[in-house]
């Protein structure tokens, strides 16, 4: 976060306030109202020393005990209407401030599920997390109270260096010496005071960020015995936290001792001259009560200043660090690209209107190709020829482009499957001059055809296939889905056409039935897509379907959290499915029975299948070999064993050490 730091250290805190102002905006007229209402009452309050003047020089000097009591009474008046405004002002921003909290929470959460994946890898989620409550909750109390108190003040103060001179200009005067003192020490406080509170929010978000971490991953720290090396990690950070807090504090210390000390000063000089000259009776006693009385009500409108000074600056940090996430740009839409349907396709994917539908077999028509008899077809090729020559595979005419009808009138769609052309990819955050993860891949996916890739560990296989639904874009060439170019299409749209299964399942604290159905899909699909992926094991879970999994899912084991993630991909029944070692964490009798099931669900789709084990391969009709950032095979599992020794050892279970291991592959 050093760099963001930089970034906004100069930054007035002026200017990062003012980017408030569109939530501000649909609540200006409460706040400005309740903002007349506290001046109203303060200035009320400077109303008190006339009375005060009013009864020393009338009643009490004249001996008028009727007077006195008439004064007192107007007194309590005054006191109970300023309370009542307080208590009004208090009204008019509690529930507008409340809404421009939940508006700001609500855009940063949608925001940053817009955000790209490259950002989730740079930013530590601690630090999201203190931005979307603590921060917040600083920025609301600064609406209420600061922002109000720095104008009210501001007008008391004014309002009230008015009567002092008019009540007498000498010992105004006076008074008004520490100004310019003030002014210069609010200026170098407000400096200073930004770093630190700047430096604190940060730390408070990389201990959350630390907290977070061994809440989820408690399970490995009891594992390992490593509990006592997490708390004195995290006693590290409260640490450093707890330094900065004393820092702020005696900055605040500091300010407010200087701006306490200087008007008593000046309160002290005013009250001896003020007696000299009643006592020389050049000033009225009730003058010199009403002057003093009239400083000493601005003692806490001065005196306030280093600490409403200080919330400012807190809530412009929090300003900043609330915009530095918002200002992360989304993921890019193509040109042109737009919720709509390119080339006819059909309106697909879970969306606002409801489910996805039934996809099924109507995406193509084409009956499913088993592929080449083992040990009959030709030999697998060299990466340069590989697209071609799975074009001339038998069972190549269903590549051909094609055109069919959903529905009677329905536009038409081309069934290509899927391509990759060239596709050239390094991570954002790679240095420069690096070599590509993936570099030149040409693949073609059959429509209906599933295509199994198998690769070395680091060889780029998971990076791959999060190219399809767009996590990251390709920074060279392209990937098409029935002939259209991915680049070209609306997320939504393409993510409802592409399901994917990722290799660390990640459940959601929700019911089971939710995690399921965020795939899209019924009641009815719920109940096929846990049948698929072998997932009886909800029918005995306390409440079914509606059982609460917990966060993480944790409260299952991690082969019952990668059936439901299964569960999850095929529920929608997709045009094309992504599925990344689906059955890592299953043993080998539940593998074989989501395997056999899986099958069914396979004929159907368009599927990529990242496989590490012979089982897993034997699902697919081809196998792709990735290997230095290409495809430099592709055949039927058979073919590549008997022609390539890179496939055979692989597969053999020494992948684990291929030599074609890249680091940099993820």
């Amino acid at each position: 976060m050093s760099e963001t730091h930089a970034a906004t250290k100069d930054q007035s805190a002026t200017r990062s306030l003012l980017r408030l102002w569109p939530y501000v905006r649909p609540v200006r007229t409460r706040l400005l109202s309740a903002a007349g209402v506290a001046i109203v009452a303060s200035c009320l309050g400077l109303v008190i020393p006339l009375v005060l003047k009013w009864i020393v020089d009338g009643p009490i000097a004249g001996h008028d005990p009727g007077g006195v009591w008439l004064g007192a009474l107007y007194l309590l008046l005054l006191g109970l209407a300023e309370a009542a405004l307080f208590g009004l002002r208090r009204w008019l921003v509690a529930r507008p401030l409340a809404r421009v909290e939940a508006d700001m929470r609500a855009d940063l959460y949608r925001h940053v599920q817009r955000l790209p994946v490259s950002f989730h890898d740079r930013w530590a989620s601690g630090q999201l997390l203190s931005r979307g409550t603590t921060d917040l909750m600083l920025l609301r109390m600064f609406l209420a109270f600061p922002l109000t108190f720095l104008a009210v003040n501001g007008v008391t103060i004014l309002a009230g260096f008015a009567i002092l001179l008019s009540q007498q200009w000498s010992l105004g005067l006076v008074l008004l010496v520490p100004v310019i003192p003030l002014v210069v020490i609010c200026s170098l406080f407000e400096t200073r005071y930004s770093l630190v509170a700047r430096k604190a929010q940060d730390q408070v978000g990389d201990l959350t960020t630390v907290v977070e971490e061994s809440v989820l991953g408690i399970r490995i720290i009891k594992g390992f015995g490593q509990h006592r090396s997490q708390a004195v990690a995290f006693r590290e950070l409260a640490g450093r936290l707890r330094g900065t807090e004393l820092a702020k504090a005696r900055l605040l210390a500091g300010i407010w001792g200087l701006i306490t000390t200087i008007p008593e000063l000046a309160i002290g000089a005013a009250l001896v001259l003020g007696t000299v000259q009643v006592a020389d009776g050049d000033l009225s006693a009730g003058t010199l009560v009403a002057f003093l009385s009239t400083a000493l009500a601005l003692r806490w409108p001065v005196e306030s200043i280093g600490f409403l000074l200080a919330m400012s600056q807190e809530s412009a940090t929090a300003t900043s660090r609330f915009f530095e996430a918002m200002d992360a740009q989304e993921e890019a839409q193509a040109p042109g690209a737009s919720t709509g349907h390119p080339q006819g396709a059909p309106p697909l994917g879970p969306g606002p209107a409801g489910p996805a539908p039934d996809l099924g077999l109507r995406h193509t028509g084409v009956a499913r190709d088993p592929g080449p008899v083992p040990g009959c077809g030709p030999a697998p090729v060299a990466a340069s020829d590989a697209a071609s020559s799975a074009d001339r595979a038998p069972g190549a005419d269903r590549a051909a482009p094609r055109a069919e009808a959903d529905a009677p009138g329905a536009e038409t769609i081309v069934a290509d499957g899927i391509r990759f052309d060239s596709v050239v990819f390094r991570y954002p955050d790679a240095a420069e001059g690096s070599e590509p993860v993936l570099n030149g891949v040409d693949l073609h996916i059959r429509p209906g055809e599933t295509m199994a890739l198998v690769g070395g560990t680091g060889s780029g296989k998971t990076t791959l296939t999060a190219l399809v639904p767009r996590l990251y874009d390709v920074s060279g060439g392209r990937i098409t889905l029935d002939g259209e170019d991915i680049a070209a299409m609306s997320r939504d749209r393409l993510r409802g056409l592409v399901s994917v299964a990722f290799e660390e399942p990640t459940l959601f604290s929700a019911s089971v039935g939710d995690n399921v159905l965020m795939g899209g899909g019924s009641s009815r699909d719920l109940e096929r897509a846990l049948d698929i992926a072998q997932a009886q094991f909800v029918a005995r879970l306390p409440h079914g379907v509606d059982t609460q999994v917990g966060e993480q899912g944790l409260s299952l084991s991690g082969g019952q959290r990668q059936r439901l993630a299964l569960a999850r991909a095929v529920v929608g029944r997709p045009r094309f499915l992504i599925l990344d070692d689906p059955l890592s964490a299953l043993d080998v009798h539940t593998e074989a029975l989501v395997e056999a099931a899986l099958r069914r669900v396979l004929q159907d789709t368009t599927a990529l299948v990242v496989a590490h084990r012979p089982s897993t391969v034997m699902l697919a009709d081809r196998v792709a070999l990735l290997s230095e950032g290409r495809i430099t095979a592709v055949g039927t599992h058979q073919e590549l064993l008997r022609t390539n020794a890179a496939y055979a050892w692989l597969m053999s279970g020494a992948g684990d050490h291929h030599d074609d291991e890249r680091e940099d592959g993820r």
